[in-house]
């Protein structure tokens, strides 16, 4: 008789191939065909609400992988508060505004652009925005985003644009915007003011000069710089008012310099012998003057807390025109800002020897100059950290210009946002000490662009006396236009129909006015989404909202401009949490970029291997520092998605035929390594939804990878299987079993599927029928951890026999490298115990369920000459007596004794008979 047909083997549809790149297409059809965002917001509408709100990416080019970390975080989040019992909403964002895009534009324009008008470079830029922005809306909808994505945001959108424009109308209110000229950071390449937010630190190589100043007849100041393209808009020599300085003799000249930088300077000019003639506070320099080494023009001697005793000489050259802290020294001292450079970069008429000249290539000229003229002291290269353009990656220039600022200590601004930082809660928590550093660093916010494709700065200028006019009245009158029209009415109306009826300037009552040409940072624009979106949509309107989650960079970017704006107008932070993530970098750490190879893109990976790996691997990734990727280590994760799948589909295949309305057994009924397993989930139950409310979800990897392939198929799977098999399919034996691998699976499909989203689906619709209560296994409500089934004496006992099994196990694998055994069930195990404590727990169990246990034939507790010595006992493995049953391949001594199934073991024989279904 063949007993091979009699086995209940797994009968699941549930393959081991995943084959998710051909089955997740699939089932984004089912979900859109369900209308998933909608069906989970109608199901959760009644639910206390959670909301994350997404920080806008630039709509240009494919989604890369920053993008797919941070959006697969944010929906991990999402989907775990949506089982939580949560109404979580997520409106997904584009920044479609600002020199990203309009970069973009102009350079597929090319020499063509400098002939467009403002209004066909925006109308270009609109039209590419929202090209691009639909490209990587499908893309984040293939890695398996669950959001609003038929009504997303986008900051050109009209009801948008008013909101930011109602934003500033509050700070103008409050009188916090301001005009001025002030040296801000400026791309000359962009041609066009930066934001602290946008701007990058690269090395750079530039000059470093030491430069005399004559300051007395035969006597000279020495000062140092890095930037000799300033030295024609200095004004003033800046000394620290405590620093000792020396008058120095050197080749019949008299130096003037700090004392400590002496031997630092002269080692620099190649200078061995001199002698100091005079000591004296740099108090004492205070008022006096020096003249420029090549402009007919007086250097005032100035104190400055600022000065240091690092590099140089302890004189600061000062150009209030072009550095932050020389603008403020100048405001102290009354000092002229000069600022002899254009937009381009180039110096203007105000120094016509080097009019018309790239400032980066006027440095080797007046280097040469101050060579000739004997005011070089000496001169080197030097590598240092530099600003550069966000975009372009340009060296950047410090340039005063008039252009528009927030003022940050106004109304004591900068104060109440740093009041509301304490209020919020940082992830990881050292955010909170590097984010209070940036504000209090930094300075007032320049919020205007000489660009065209942003929202306008609706300002006007007077044409009879040039008076600037930016009020609350003109800013309701235009936000009317724009909710109909969109800022292109800026561009395309004349300046009368955009100024209220009857208005005057506030100077000379003149009524003749042109337009302001800049437009708003686009930092203005997304850090006003709280406004424009939060509490502008009826479905979200929860503010402040609960989370923001971004990448580290947004320290300084959205999530300040966010809080600035919000606590300006409202007086309150607009987030209560804040998540930030580091960046991926490649196998070695490196940054990713085409020039270097190393760049992997989302869409290569989800091609190959499907996007729930892509969203393992993201999910494994510690990101409160930077993360790295690359093919091995997504060869990892396919291994650990296998061995996942795996177990699962055990699970289910043994689950096939098990109804929970009528199969199930009660945890006090179960058999005791039922309990156990019982016992293993809610533990895992209780430390994975810990790890989730924490936003640790590398934990959640590690521990349902852990729970898998050790607790699962190493122990508990591998210690049942034969009675799943063997025993009769109505038995308690395999109905208690079947119980715990039913709560196993179904538990397991819920606390994978934030992570899992696609293969958990899959799952869900292959448990028994009446675990499916949901159109989708997101509807679901999170497994409950029950502390009653944290049986401490049944987790005592069992570490103790399954530290016996870790000895019995390596005894065995030993015999099976020698080939003294095949099979594991070839064998008897003699195990004579080391603590009398595990020796009687041992009698507790008869030797048939620890022969399971131990997956051998038989087993026998008893004294063992020689043998493996383990941890906890002797074991010593001998051939099992008896023959082979052809049912369930144990060895037993009566195999063969029963007439009417002659090849069966006496377990086999009974099953067959019907003789053990209860």
């Amino acid at each position: 008789m063949e007993y091979k047909d009699t086995l209940n083997l797994p009968k699941t549809n549930f393959k081991m191939k995943a084959n998710l790149k051909g089955k997740e297409p699939l089932q984004l059809k089912t979900w859109k065909k369900l209308d998933l965002e909608n069906l989970v917001r109608e199901e959760r509408k009644d639910a206390p609400k959670f909301l994350l709100h997404d920080g806008p990416p630039y709509a240009n080019g494919d989604i890369h992988m920053g993008h797919a970390l941070n959006k697969i975080l944010k929906d991990i989040v999402i989907k775990y508060k949506t089982l939580q019992g949560f109404n979580t909403p997520y409106v997904p964002g584009w920044d479609t505004h600002g020199l990203p895009i309009e970069h973009k534009v102009t350079t597929e324009m090319g020499e063509e652009a400098k002939h467009k008008s403002k209004i066909e470079i925006r109308k270009a830029s609109e039209k590419y925005a929202m090209k691009h922005y639909k490209k990587q809306r499908d893309e984040f909808i293939r890695l398996g985003i669950r959001g609003d994505w038929e009504h997303p945001y986008l900051t050109l959108h009209h009801e948008y644009e008013a909101a930011v424009l109602d934003t500033l109308k509050s700070l103008v209110d409050s009188g916090n915007v301001y005009r001025n000229k002030k040296p801000i950071y400026w791309c000359s390449e962009c041609e066009t003011a930066l934001a602290e937010a946008e701007v990058e630190y690269h090395d750079h190589t530039s000059p470093s000069i030491y430069v005399k100043f004559e300051y007395e007849p035969n006597t000279y100041m020495v000062i140092w710089t890095t930037t000799p393209w300033t030295l024609p808009a200095n004004v003033a020599i800046a000394a620290h008012k405590d620093f000792e300085y020396a008058k120095i003799k050197v080749n019949g000249e008299y130096w003037i310099l700090a004392k400590d930088l002496i031997e630092k300077t002269l080692k620099a000019a190649k200078i061995e012998d001199y002698e100091i003639v005079d000591t004296f506070k740099g108090s004492e320099l205070e008022g006096k003057t020096a003249k420029h080494p090549f402009i007919d023009r007086e250097s005032q001697l100035v104190l400055a807390d600022y000065v240091t005793l690092e590099d140089g000489t302890g004189l600061v050259h000062t150009a209030p025109g072009h550095g932050n802290e020389d603008y403020i020294t100048g405001l102290k001292y009354k000092l002229p800002v000069i600022s002899p450079v254009d937009h381009q970069g180039k110096f203007t008429n105000e120094v016509p020897k080097y009019e018309g000249m790239k400032i980066w290539d006027a440095n080797n000229v007046i280097i040469e100059d101050l060579r000739e003229s004997g005011h070089l002291v000496a001169v080197e290269k030097i590598e240092h950290s530099y600003p550069h353009c966000w975009r372009c990656k340009s060296p950047l220039i410090f340039r005063a210009t008039e252009q528009w600022f927030i003022g940050v200590d106004h109304n004591n601004l900068r104060n109440k946002v740093l009041e509301e930082v304490d209020k919020v809660k940082w992830i990881p928590d050292w955010g909170e000490k590097r984010f209070k550093g940036m504000v209090n660093d930094k300075p007032d916010w320049c919020i205007s662009r000489q660009r065209a494709w942003g929202i306008p700065i609706p300002a006007v200028y007077c044409e009879d006396c040039g008076e600037v006019s930016l009020t609350t009245e003109q800013l309701d009158h235009v936000i009317k236009i724009v909710e109909k029209e969109g800022t292109n009415a800026w561009f395309t109306k004349d300046v009368n129909e955009l100024i209220p009826e009857g208005f005057k300037c506030p100077k000379c009552g003149g009524t003749h006015f042109k337009k302001e040409e800049d437009i708003l940072d686009v930092w203005v624009d997304s850090g006003s989404s709280w406004e424009a979106v939060v509490n502008k949509r009826e479905e979200l309107n929860k503010y402040p909202v609960d989370l923001y989650l971004e990448g580290s960079d947004q320290h300084r970017g959205w999530f300040q401009s966010s809080i600035f704006l919000s606590v300006g107008k409202n007086g309150i932070a607009p987030y209560q949490q804040v998540l930030t993530h580091g960046f991926v970098k490649d196998q070695e750490g490196k940054k990713m970029s085409k020039s270097m190879g190393n760049v992997i893109s989302p869409l290569e990976i989800i091609d190959q291997y499907g996007a729930d790996i892509l969203r393992l691997w993201v999910a494994s990734a510690d990101y409160r520092g930077d993360i790295k990727i690359s093919y091995d280590i997504l060869k990892q994760q396919t291994e650990v998605y296998r061995k996942f799948r795996n177990t699962v589909r055990f699970l289910l295949g043994n689950i096939s035929d098990f109804d929970p309305t009528t199969d199930y057994v009660k945890y006090e009924d179960m058999y005791e390594i039922d309990k156990w397993a019982m016992t293993k989930l809610h533990e895992l139950i209780k430390n994975v939804t810990d790890a989730y409310d924490n936003y640790g979800f590398y934990r959640v990897h590690h521990m349902l990878s852990r729970f898998c392939t050790i607790d699962m198929s190493s122990i508990y799977l591998d210690i049942i299987k034969d009675r799943i098999y063997t025993e009769g399919k109505k038995s308690k034996l395999r109905r208690s079993a079947q119980t715990a691998m039913y709560e196993i699976a179904l538990a397991l499909t819920k606390m994978m599927t934030p992570i899992l989203s696609f293969t958990a689906e899959e799952v869900y619709r292959y448990l028994p029928e009446k675990a499916q209560r949901f159109e989708t296994v997101q509807l679901e409500e999170w497994p409950e951890f029950k502390e009653e089934y944290m049986d401490e004496k049944i987790i005592s006992k069992w570490e103790k026999i399954l530290e016996l099994r870790e000895d019995v196990t390596k005894a065995l694998e030993e015999k099976r490298r020698d080939k003294f055994i095949g099979n594991s069930l070839d064998a008897k195990v003699i195990v004579e115990t080391k603590n009398e404590e595990l020796k009687e727990l041992l009698k507790e169990y008869d030797n048939y369920l620890l022969s399971d246990v131990f997956i051998t034939s038989q087993f026998e507790l008893g004294e063992v000459d020689e043998g493996y010595n383990g941890n906890v006992s002797k074991v010593k493995v001998v051939k099992a007596e008896g023959k082979k049953c052809e049912r369930c391949w144990k060895v037993d001594p009566k195999t063969g004794e029963d007439s009417d199934h002659p090849e069966t073991c006496p377990r086999c024989a009974a099953v067959l008979r019907g003789e053990r279904e209860n």
